[in-house]
């Protein structure tokens, strides 16, 4: 049920309707807004170089000089955390926004193409699929070397798949109608049916596709940092920041909590802006 919030309107089935937009809705929002800021300007937000280290200050429990106190070597720990959104905020959108277009694409291609198309497209799909994101991830990184380039590709490659099931059922729904039998009877070509008349009609399922991708990017892109194989060791990178600390949990725990609860709160608050997303086009 939606509380709260600024009402929008909507239209379906020719009447106007109105709902509100979710309190968490727009919690989340406006968590994602703060670390998209956050990655752009950091360098103007942080108190001191994320960096720079301070063997004298080693494990300062958090105070008002520092505000999540500081690490092994004396680093503060909330200047690596802003620094660290950086990479986070360009890796996940850029990684999603190859997996959203590649995926649309091969899913317009298999649910308007003809049906020998569709079925070497989805035994393909198929075929990938049977390996989990993660470990097709770990694979192509492993296989092509560290670097933001490879986690970009290797995040987006991985999910390609998955939006491209999606955007095939529904291009199949879409093209029972009348408007796409009349295109057919116009003679329009496959690549004209799918951009002019398919594309807009599924992009309520592209943009849903989009914010469920982006958190799961997020998340997928940590996780090969935390494993190593994502940014270089030392890195303000999030999940770089956890696989370092992860020694000394017991005794300075914010070293760990501060830059695993970021990640957490980014894809918790991107969950929390899909779903909205998701009811607000029926998806």
């Amino acid at each position: 049920m939606s509380v709260g919030g600024a009402v929008a309107g909507s239209r379906r089935n020719g009447v106007s309707t109105r709902r509100r937009v979710s309190v968490a809705s727009m919690f989340g929002g406006v968590i994602v807004l703060f670390w998209v800021v956050a990655a752009f300007l950091w360098s103007r937000m942080v108190p001191f170089d994320p960096q720079a280290q301070y063997p004298a200050q080693r494990f300062l429990p958090p105070g008002a000089d520092h505000l999540l106190g500081t690490d092994q070597f004396g680093r503060d720990v909330f200047s690596r955390l802003l620094a660290g959104s950086r990479s986070v905020m360009v890796i996940a959108p850029t990684a999603t926004v190859l997996a959203v277009g590649a995926g649309t694409m091969i899913g317009l291609a298999a649910g308007a193409g003809r049906r020998w198309v569709d079925e070497v497209i989805m035994r393909i799909l198929d075929t990938v699929l049977v390996f989990p994101t993660i470990i097709a991830s770990v694979l192509f990184v492993a296989l092509l070397g560290r670097g933001v380039g490879v986690v970009v590709a290797a995040v987006g490659l991985s999910f390609v798949p998955i939006v491209a099931r999606s955007v095939r059922a529904a291009t199949l729904v879409e093209r029972r109608k009348p408007y796409v039998e009349a295109a057919l009877l116009r003679g329009e070509p496959t690549w004209s049916l799918m951009v002019r008349e398919l594309l807009p009609n599924v992009s309520h399922t592209v943009a849903v596709e989009a914010t469920s991708r982006l958190g799961d990017a997020v998340f997928a892109a940590a996780t090969l940092s935390f494993l190593g194989l994502g940014q270089a060791p030392g890195s303000a990178d999030w999940g770089a920041s956890v696989a370092d600390n992860r020694g000394w949990l017991q005794n300075a725990p914010w070293t760990v909590l501060a830059p695993a609860l970021a990640i957490a709160s980014l894809v918790v608050s991107v969950a929390l802006v899909s779903d909205e997303v998701r009811t607000r086009w029926g998806a």
